[in-house]
């Protein structure tokens, strides 16, 4: 089992800047690929970020590429999303997500996630 907890939501305007964090304990955390999706009221759970297990590979949302950086400490077990330059079309509950193989896309194929942080950007 891995445990994930958010943290480092909250309000913002648009334009501003937060960085979010996802706390992993469990198993050894630098086994896993992480992955960040948000999901707005209404709407399905989308793929914003992913890393790889060493960090050395990423990939994104072309919704959030160049505003957006998913990065990892595997010596803290946590991984982190900056966000810069936001938009009021941000606004969601953000959720990490962890899968042993691969770093994918699709949410079905994780298999921990967090509770998720509420991220809301105001224009």
């Amino acid at each position: 089992q891995v445990q994930l907890v958010e943290s480092g939501g909250g309000l913002v305007q648009a334009g501003g800047s937060l960085r979010l964090s996802c706390a992993a304990s469990g198993r050894t955390f630098s086994n896993y690929a992480m992955g960040w999706f948000r999901q707005a009221p209404g709407k399905e759970r989308e793929f914003v970020a992913a890393i790889s297990w060493s960090g050395g590979s990423t990939y994104y949302a072309d919704s959030v590429k160049v505003r957006f950086t998913i990065s990892r400490d595997n010596a803290k077990n946590t991984v982190y999303l900056q966000m810069n330059s936001l938009k009021p079309e941000d606004t969601a509950v953000y959720y990490c997500a962890a899968v042993l193989s691969g770093f994918p896309r699709l949410a079905d194929e994780y298999d921990y996630w967090g509770q998720g942080t509420q991220v809301t950007v105001s224009s």
